[in-house]
């Protein structure tokens, strides 16, 4: 089992978190509580880096929904990027795929200028 690390960093299109290690039951309300915590703004794209993400259970799949969801609240916007094979096969398997938007790194989604 490997630690949950959540950081923060800033782009030109708005908050980029980089989550490494296992995002689980036991792991999932660390980042509800850093979304939680996000002052976003309308237009801006919350950017979550999934590259050191190695496990993902329905309870961090809950907590994707739940950012996004906030991100949309708030005029904002969500993008899932560098997700494992792993959990882009659940995220297929259960037809999520469609609802979030995936990027295969965050090159293109956090170099852009924010309108």
């Amino acid at each position: 089992m490997s630690p949950l690390t959540i950081t923060t960093r800033g782009a030109a299109t708005g908050p980029v978190l980089e989550i490494t290690g296992d995002l689980d039951h036991a792991t999932a309300p660390e980042l509800r509580r850093t979304v939680d915590g996000l002052a976003l703004t309308a237009g801006q794209l919350l950017l979550l880096d999934l590259a050191g993400l190695e496990f993902c259970d329905s309870s961090g799949i809950s907590i994707l929904l739940a950012a996004r969801n906030l991100a949309i609240r708030q005029g904002a916007d969500l993008a899932l990027a560098a997700v494992p094979a792993n959990t882009a096969r659940i995220l297929r398997v259960v037809g999520l795929d469609s609802v979030f938007t995936i990027h295969s790194d965050t090159s293109t989604t956090t170099s852009r200028t924010a309108c």
